[in-house]
């Protein structure tokens, strides 16, 4: 089993400490989290809270997620950094593959690429590109990130990218895991067929159960394999080394693991020293005690 700290919308300037500590503690990766704007007036809800209130989210500092995984990653040495999850189809295909084989050459292949739809309409429409058929869009965007990240010549013909055969150097040394986020059958069945995991965003535990019963059975459906297919989750049952057990069981392989609840208006008021003791905590009672 390995483990991510997530920790999101504090202080900006609490990142790196924290990258820092999580990786002198044992942690195996740091999610950061994704925002673009935050639009005045909205009729979106958030996904995966209860209420689907969005106004948690106002005034909270959030550092562009790519600049920011590049400035921890200059920071540290082991951890790995995995986006949780980077809004994709709202961005450049070619400018985000640039920007992940840079992170990824540069931190000597510590990027796990978390990737998803954003919930929000408004991002859409603020970078001028459209709602409709996001999904499919979704998926020309990771062929090309999959294409442009492997060094070698890549042209695309899609619905909605095409460019002839153009090359990016330098390119990583390891191919980078795209990890797809989102718990609709079909953010399921892209994580089987065109990424190399899937990131859970939380929830109850019998939705998780349902989740992955789900996903083994579009593996099987899809005749997946693979040893090194990456299934990171939220679950209380990963603050107990029994708990872990439990989650390996069901074939999980990373337990996202966090201290304080972040969806609360206003700022996060938990001092720096506070978050780094319970992240040491949690590494000496679990991580240590798991392998």
């Amino acid at each position: 089993m390995r483990f991510t700290y997530a920790e999101a919308m504090t202080q900006a300037s609490y990142y790196a400490p924290l990258a820092q500590a999580a990786e002198a503690a044992g942690y195996t990766s740091m999610t950061v989290a994704d925002s673009l704007i935050y639009p005045r007036e909205s009729d979106s809800t958030y996904p995966y809270t209860d209420t689907g209130d969005r106004e948690f989210l106002e005034d909270k500092e959030f550092i562009e997620t790519m600049t920011l995984v590049t400035h921890l990653a200059a920071l540290t040495t082991t951890l790995r950094f995995t986006p949780f999850v980077l809004k994709l189809p709202v961005r450049p295909p070619v400018l985000v593959a640039k920007q992940a084989s840079s992170i990824a050459f540069l931190s000597d292949n510590r990027l796990g690429l978390g990737v998803g739809l954003s919930p929000w309409p408004e991002d859409f429409v603020a970078l001028g590109v459209p709602w409709e058929r996001r999904g499919k869009r979704m998926d020309e965007c990771m062929d090309i990130l999959r294409g442009l990240t492997g060094g070698d010549f890549f042209g695309y013909d899609g619905e909605f990218y095409s460019f002839p055969a153009l090359k990016q150097c330098p390119a990583p040394t390891e191919p980078i895991p795209l990890l797809v986020g989102g718990h609709s059958d079909a953010a399921l069945r892209r994580a089987v067929r065109k990424g190399d995991g899937w990131m859970h965003a939380g929830g109850d535990g019998e939705e998780l159960d349902r989740l992955l019963t789900r996903l083994a059975e579009i593996r099987v459906e899809e005749g997946d394999d693979r040893d090194d297919f990456e299934v990171h989750v939220i679950s209380y049952d990963a603050y107990d080394p029994d708990g872990v057990k439990r989650l390996a069981d069901k074939g999980v392989t990373d337990c996202i693991v966090g201290f304080r609840v972040p969806y609360i208006k206003g700022p996060d008021t938990e001092p720096l020293e506070k978050k780094i003791q319970h992240l040491e905590s949690y590494a000496e009672n679990v991580i240590a005690k798991v392998g």
